[in-house]
């Protein structure tokens, strides 16, 4: 305990680091704190109601932060620019001039970061119409006129860039990355309500099944951890070479290969597209048309959290986006180069594209690895509910994996900051 209360000093007195503490922790606070303006015209106790009833629902908030349990002007959280940042990804691996824009550096990052804030304006307005349809077929809300809709919507497209720009604000001037702190906070801020509901139903559940679940907790904690650590290390020999009369070259060292390269990333935007089919449904189901309300109807049940269809089509695209986000973050070709530019080689490969070729394999071999442990803990939920029947607290579940990946990533940020600063305080002595 001693030696965590030093270490709390040592952060603390760094002003640099104590900086970025600062602004993260007051950006959070302004998250939360809007988190609780609610849209006008809402039944409050009727969405309450709602919100205990159906779980697709309270599976949506939890990723929402809590923001639309209360129906605030932050309703719809950040999926639209998720779901804006998984299409612009696409594009750029299908159009080569953005693919061209994205290796321009800082400059062409920047611009393919304003086309995802322009394309999430519209998925912002289409989620917002999408979501008063499902409250007013739930009698939670009532018919409003044009201009009464047409300022809702607006209020919440502008909650949603607000929580955007308040998550690049954590990402450039706080700690870890902004989206993903956001996500975190609003996951953490829904625990006491989830333990709250879960205390009200447990005089009606075994004890045996909250020990169940309280092991499945810890398993997956203790999972994700040994998964985000792990590495496979590739050995990279430099030859010895002779460059203005000095002998350089001749180490050896090793190549990390995360297990897991994608990090938290695939179960975030996973989620945010295994829900678009029920959302989507649930607004259909409110048409005229009795062939496509019917339609809909079986697309909602079957997409329902918890049942098979869902479970699967979770299970598919947590695999496919972590193979999709690491072939983003990871590119063998330019570390090929770059080891061969500096004279080295992986023993027993030919530089240059063997190399390149070499370390796709591995990747691909250890993403497999990475990605069925992430799938697996995505529908864990679903199995500790069937083995428990505590529906609330697995549905809380479900952020561990957020919870668990996101403190790792900022301690390891953190941890790098302060090697940085006692380098500089050698190089300054």
């Amino acid at each position: 305990m001693n030696r965590v209360w030093l270490k709390i000093k040592r952060i603390w007195g760094i002003r640099d680091l104590r900086r970025k503490l600062v602004v993260t922790a007051a950006i959070v606070a302004v998250f939360r704190l809007a988190a609780h303006i609610p849209v006008p015209g809402v039944d409050s106790a009727s969405l309450k109601q709602l919100f205990q009833a159906n779980q697709f629902l309270n599976l949506l908030d939890i990723f929402s932060g809590g923001t639309l349990a209360n129906f605030s002007i932050m309703a719809l959280g950040l999926n639209p620019y998720i779901n804006a940042s998984i299409i612009m990804q696409l594009l750029t691996m299908v159009f080569p001039r953005l693919e061209e824009l994205s290796k321009e550096g800082e400059i062409g990052r920047e611009q393919i970061n304003q086309y995802t804030r322009l394309i999430t304006v519209p998925l912002a307005v289409l989620q917002a119409l999408g979501m008063y349809a499902l409250l007013k077929a739930q009698s939670v809300i009532g018919t409003l006129n044009v201009v009464a809709l047409v300022a809702m919507v607006i209020t919440m497209m502008t909650g949603t860039l607000l929580l955007m720009w308040l998550g690049e604000l954590v990402t450039e001037y706080g700690i870890g990355n902004g989206i993903s702190m956001l996500i975190f906070a609003g996951i953490v801020g829904r625990l006491p309500v989830t333990l709250g509901q879960t205390t009200v139903i447990t005089a009606t559940i075994n004890p045996t099944n909250i020990a169940v679940f309280a092991v499945l907790a810890v398993a997956v904690i203790v999972g994700v951890v040994i998964v985000n650590e792990a590495v496979r290390q590739i050995p990279v020999h430099y030859a010895r070479r002779i460059r203005g009369g000095q002998l350089l070259g001749g180490q050896s060292t090793h190549l990390p290969l995360r297990v897991n390269q994608a990090g938290v990333i695939p179960i975030i935007f996973a989620v945010s597209l295994v829900l678009l089919p029920s959302l989507l449904s649930r607004f259909l189901q409110a048409v005229p048309n009795q062939i496509v309300a019917q339609a809909a109807e079986r697309i909602a049940l079957a997409m329902n959290p918890g049942g098979w269809v869902y479970n699967l089509t979770y299970f598919l695209l947590v695999i496919g986006f972590t193979y999709f986000y690491t072939a983003v973050v990871f590119n063998p070709e330019k570390i090929a180069e770059e080891i061969k530019k500096y004279g080295g080689f992986i023993p027993g490969i030919r530089p240059g594209k063997p190399t390149a070729d070499y370390l796709n394999l591995i990747l691909t071999r250890i993403t497999l690895a990475g990605a069925l442990f992430l799938a697996v803990i995505a529908i864990l939920p679903s199995i500790a509910q069937g083995l428990t029947g505590v529906g609330t607290l697995t549905l809380g579940g479900t952020g561990i994996l957020i919870v668990v990946a996101v403190v790792l990533e900022t301690s390891k940020q953190v941890e790098s900051l302060l090697i940085m600063h006692n380098y500089e305080g050698f190089l300054k002595r």
